[in-house]
């Protein structure tokens, strides 16, 4: 895992960044990542995450995904755009309304052989200037990592097992 900080106007764009190889085909694994259903299944249960938007989702350039989730039982509306979508390879998709002041999350995909590497990009800005600071160094970097940690231990194995065979 990676962090970095750029500098913007007044305080720090932050980054995510987790790789991982996932022993399951690019094809199977991109899809994987493109059924936006999915994404309750990777989001762990202390969020209360719903996706609001109609099921099936069609994911392209444009797509809309609103979302529900809550954080110590305040309830957080949150909408995405996917901005760029580039099937089998990769995916970015934008806030347009959510708690960030800025957030935008790219996937990227790479075959390796039989397996997949996965890496998840993730730029974010907080609001509230001080405040969002401070809480970001007390509680949001640590509950973001928290969350791509058992997203990434969810995908494994979902992905692996559904390989692997009875």
């Amino acid at each position: 895992m990676a962090r970095a900080y750029v500098k913007t106007h007044r305080h720090p764009l932050h980054q995510l960044e987790r790789t991982q190889v996932i022993q399951a085909p690019l094809s199977q694994t991109f899809d994987f990542f493109a059924n936006a259903s999915n994404l309750e299944v990777i989001t762990p249960a202390f969020l209360n995450f719903q996706i609001r938007s109609t099921l099936p989702i069609v994911m392209r350039t444009g797509t809309q995904i609103e979302y529900s989730l809550s954080l110590f039982h305040i309830p957080i509306h949150w909408r995405t755009r996917i901005t760029e979508w580039t099937p089998g390879t990769r995916f970015i998709d934008e806030q347009e309304h959510g708690p960030f002041s800025f957030w935008r999350h790219t996937h990227e995909f790479e075959s390796h052989g039989t397996a997949t590497m996965v890496r998840d990009l993730v730029e974010y800005k907080e609001p509230l200037g001080l405040l969002g600071q401070a809480a970001h160094a007390i509680w949001v970097e640590r509950t973001l990592q928290k969350i791509f940690d058992f997203r990434h231990d969810r995908v494994r194995d979902l992905l692996e097992r559904s390989t692997s065979g009875p």
